[in-house]
């Protein structure tokens, strides 16, 4: 065995086989955040040299930041949410004059899994370490709500409006849920997968239709040899 270091310059034990690599660091460090959140944990993943992730019950979602802040992960990065719908449009690059595709409507979830559509995901940071942490929990598909992080951490305030706006994810306990880049009177919540983009749909993307020439290419030269004649 050789001991490496990581892309962020942190030890790194790595065995002769990529499958079987260990993460001595973030292993310790996810073995911190178990003993300090217990059975708030659904399940958890450390890739070796990369990242951690932890899967959060829905209803510990305020009181587990509240926990990772007492374990000294003070500065957070950012939050936001996850469709894991595939879009029942499908793809908006797909050639109108086509049959559609037969596309697989099964929703496969990312690391730690889940059990809804939608999902929280946040990411905090040790800043003595600077080892991150990526936080995620279930948000109900019948009753989108979720515990406002806006009292741990006051940087919480702008992404939770933004993932309220977009996603329709109520933040309870929010100080001032209110738009950022739509109108009060908005429709909708346009980055859940079946918020139809209506532009996409009247007319087709314009990477398959409006191909402009390159410069110097076989008809900017046609168009020279007409204005020759």
């Amino acid at each position: 065995m050789e001991c490496l270091l990581s892309e962020g310059g942190f030890p790194l034990s790595l065995t002769t086989d990529p499958a079987t690599a260990t993460d001595a660091l973030r292993d310790g460090v996810l073995a911190s955040v178990q003993e300090a959140l217990g059975d708030m944990i659904v399940d958890s993943l450390v890739k070796p040299g990369d990242d951690i992730w932890a899967r959060v019950r829905t209803e510990s979602w305020k009181e587990a930041a509240a926990r990772m802040r007492g374990l000294g992960f003070s500065y957070f990065d950012f939050l936001s949410a996850i469709d894991w719908l595939p879009s029942p449009f499908g793809r908006g690059e797909d050639d109108p004059t086509e049959p559609a595709p037969v596309r697989d409507s099964t929703i496969r979830r990312g690391y730690t899994g889940g059990d809804t559509r939608l999902q929280l995901l946040a990411r905090l940071v040790d800043p003595t370490t600077s080892i991150g942490i990526n936080l995620k929990a279930d948000v109900p598909d019948d009753n989108a709500h979720i515990e406002s992080w806006t009292s741990v951490y006051a940087g919480a305030n702008w992404h939770e409006r933004e993932a309220w706006e977009m996603f329709g994810i109520t933040f309870d306990g929010h100080p001032d849920l209110r738009h950022i880049y739509l109108p009060t009177d908005f429709e909708g919540f346009p980055l859940r997968k079946d918020f139809p983009l209506l532009a996409r749909i009247v007319k087709p993307w314009p990477g398959i239709v409006d191909v402009e020439p390159m410069p110097g290419g076989e008809q900017d030269e046609s168009a020279q040899d007409g204005d020759a004649q």
